[in-house]
């Protein structure tokens, strides 16, 4: 592992750009998809399909991660996602019919899925060179990305530029970046063990399965504030759009601020704490928003929530990479990172599948039970690392 200052600086601030860059033009796809959906005239049924089927397909990106890892580098594997979501961007803004749309959506996915693994397994790796937690500022960078995307999208509207030429131009955007980080990426070695490409995971099974449900909760709270808080606002608490907006807003806001001081309160406190805390957090945001009487309270509510989760996912990705032997710190996290799309696809079935039997008010006790749930499971974010070839250990499964 390369320890020279200046050479991990480089590849701290390039893998910090590069999580920017995914949440930038995640943001900016999501953002535009009612546009494609009058250009291409598909319906809203579609349109939720697509959201979850970018998790789905994304999955597949993840899974490829790992194994262009072994073969290859975190690195190489990092640049190469970046390239395929600027490409499978271009592509969605040159598509002119829905099943071409939903083909070059579906490449997309699968570059997602291979930036998110890649982009944290350099995380991690940067992390344990530098000796302390700061994990939590890459996906503080994620949301940078994403706040950045919808102004761009909101600037491209002012400006009155097409759809197309708005999302061309983000994506040469990305590949342009992406080639001037790609040389700064961190140069890590264990990727090529002589056992990594062969040998099965040897991690302890019961705490990876723990983080694992714990980042599947989180993700699942977090899709289903993205996905269903404007809508609650606007048909059960009867506010108007720009007002149900707010409430996703405030969540990014304050989301914002949980990942960029995490770090701090990860060293001072320990995971196990910070956890819970944010655990505790979100019941109590969650609580409020079900309860709310009014827009402004449940928007307060999501404004709550947004200072506790989103630390999980940041910390369930540091403490896989601790579980994991050094040789195996890749392919740990391309698998740990699975458990997010899972919970895309929870969020999806059951608060949808809650709402369309009630409402959404009776919707949302699901996150709320998931974020008392991420509670009981603090103590599986300090574990102890394993090592090669430890008799104690058990395989991880393949599809995990």
């Amino acid at each position: 592992m390369i320890r020279n200052t200046k050479t991990l600086s480089g590849a701290r601030v390039s893998t910090a750009v590069a999580f920017g860059l995914q949440g930038f033009l995640l943001a900016v796809l999501l953002t535009q998809l009612p546009q494609f959906k009058d250009n291409l005239g598909f319906s809203d049924t579609l349109v939720a399909v697509t959201v979850v089927g970018i998790s789905i397909v994304a999955g597949v990106g993840s899974v490829l991660a790992e194994q262009l890892a072994k073969a290859t580098s975190s690195r190489t594997t990092l640049r190469s996602g970046l390239f395929v979501i600027a490409v499978g961007a271009a592509v969605i803004a040159m598509t002119t019919s829905t099943p071409a749309f939903l083909a070059a959506f579906a490449l997309y996915g699968i570059g997602l899925g291979m930036v998110d693994a890649a982009a944290n397994m350099q995380a991690v790796s940067i992390q344990h060179a530098y000796g302390r937690v700061i994990l939590s500022s890459f996906h503080a960078s994620w949301s940078v990305g994403a706040i950045v995307g919808a102004g761009y999208v909101a600037a491209c509207s002012a400006l009155d530029l097409s759809v197309k030429l708005s999302v061309l131009l983000a994506a040469a955007l990305v590949a342009g970046i992406c080639a001037w980080i790609g040389p700064r990426l961190l140069r890590t070695g264990h990727e090529r063990a002589e056992t990594s490409a062969t040998a099965p995971l040897t991690v302890p099974l019961r705490p990876f399965l723990a983080l694992g449900i714990a980042m599947m909760l989180f993700y699942a709270i977090d899709f289903g504030i993205g996905t269903y808080s404007p809508l609650y606002l606007k048909e059960v608490l009867l506010s108007d759009a720009g007002t149900a907006a707010l409430a996703m807003g405030a969540y990014q806001v304050t989301a914002l601020i949980s990942r960029l001081t995490g770090d701090y309160w990860v060293r001072r406190f320990g995971e196990i704490a910070v956890v819970r805390v944010g655990a505790a957090i979100s019941v109590v945001g969650l609580l409020i928003a079900v309860l709310a009487p009014s827009p402004a309270v449940a928007i307060a509510g999501f404004f709550i929530v947004g200072l506790g989760a989103p630390v999980i996912a940041p910390l369930s990705f540091s403490a896989a990479g601790r579980l994991a032997p050094p040789d195996q710190t890749d392919a740990v996290v391309a698998r740990i990172n699975l458990f997010n799309y899972a919970g895309t696809v929870i969020a999806g079935g059951v608060i949808g599948g809650i709402a369309a039997l009630s409402d959404l008010r009776i919707g949302f006790v699901a996150p709320l039970l998931f974020a008392v749930v991420l509670f009981v499971l603090a103590p599986a974010f300090a574990p102890t690392r394993a090592r090669s070839g430890d008799a104690r250990t058990e395989s991880a499964p393949t599809g995990a």
